[in-house]
């Protein structure tokens, strides 16, 4: 039986979510993140603002230099958790096997029923009961499904079938491969290779000889090849918190507060999750924009405060130069382990932290 994937990709997704909230907001230039004055990042743009450049990852600085009338509005990430959720309990009426990709998008492996019929209700729904739009692809895969929702956003719906491949991933750009960035695309483009079909009409083993596994993955997603299951947990490998300084800064008095700011809130959601961590993460963007990371894992699995924000205030102190001033500072947390898992019992010899 061919398999049956669908690929939901909510549209604008903060910012539109505020345009839902907030009428004055309506069709108008909006950004979600900090202000250029505070030296902001922009975490999502309205399509309103998209037309003028600004995307996401922007500073919020040469976001208003492009859309001088561009609406800053603070994040509520709450909020945009809360309506996920509420996005994913109509998913679950349709799935069994449904794999988050981020807050925003989700595959959902429909095998056996009518795809389309299942896409164009999850579609219907989410437009009349949230009130947001959200463009969704069906194919035989994960990758041409997420290739279709891309297709035509916002608001968009398309169906790759198998005799349409092809001619639909022939004239493509060859960053549209799953995996290829910039770095890729630049090398990929010094073989000549820009398109997909370019990709097809190259020899195979040349690829793998250049590329290792990574140039057979590239050959195969090029003819539309993908044997990735849908997973029905995704499970993340971290979880992090970090912050821009409004001024660069070496005060250690700021640092050690911005670092038990960050354990508080990371302590939170590990308590809410009831997961446990081993390693500390402290990460690192210095005034020339460097970055460094240092890590510290533990003896023991955890979740209190005492024993991570020591592990992070001890890189603070020991493992990184906080003479030179600091544009960023972050700590992540890792190695974690969810509740269904087993957790091997050892022994505690001592405080000690094992160094990384």
């Amino acid at each position: 039986m061919e398999r049956a994937i669908i690929h939901v990709d909510m549209d604008a997704f903060y910012a539109s979510v505020e345009q839902r909230d907030y009428p004055i907001y309506k069709n108008k230039p909006i950004a979600v993140g900090g202000s250029p004055s505070a030296r902001g990042v922009v975490c999502a743009a309205s399509y309103e603002a998209r037309k003028f450049g600004v995307r996401s990852a922007m500073p919020s600085k040469k976001a208003q230099q492009l859309c001088p009338n561009l609406i800053f509005v603070p994040p509520r990430m709450d909020k945009y958790i809360e309506v996920s959720k509420e996005i994913h309990k109509i998913f679950e009426q349709y799935s069994d096997w449904i794999e988050p990709i981020s807050i925003d998008e989700a595959f959902l492996d429909v095998t056996g029923k009518d795809a389309v019929k299942v896409a164009q209700e999850i579609k219907k729904r989410i437009k009349n009961e949230i009130g947001l739009t959200a463009s969704i692809g069906i194919s035989m895969n994960k990758y041409l499904a997420k290739l279709a929702s891309d297709y035509n956003k916002p608001d968009g719906f398309k169906v790759i079938k198998k005799e349409e491949i092809e001619k639909f991933l022939g004239p493509l750009p060859v960053r549209k491969i799953w995996g290829v960035g910039p770095k890729t695309e630049r090398e990929l483009n010094k073989l000549g290779l820009y398109r997909i079909k370019d990709v097809l009409k190259y020899d195979k083993m040349i690829l793998i000889e250049k590329f290792g596994k990574k140039g057979l993955e590239i050959f195969n997603y090029a003819k539309g090849k993908d044997d990735r299951l849908v997973e029905n947990k995704h499970k993340r490998k971290t979880i992090g918190e970090e912050n821009t300084f409004p001024k660069d800064t070496c005060d250690m008095n700021v640092l050690k507060k911005t670092i038990l700011d960050h354990c508080h809130i990371l302590v939170h959601r590990l308590k809410k999750s009831k997961l446990l961590i081993k390693t500390v993460t402290v990460k690192i963007k210095y005034e020339d924009f460097s970055i460094i990371t240092r890590s510290i894992t533990l003896p023991q699995y955890t979740q209190e405060l005492q024993q991570i924000y020591g592990a992070a205030e001890s890189i603070l102190l020991h493992k990184v130069n906080t003479e030179n001033k600091i544009r960023l500072l972050g700590v992540q947390v890792s190695n974690i382990l969810y509740p269904d898992e087993p957790m091997q019992l050892e022994m505690k010899i001592d405080n000690t932290f094992y160094m990384k």
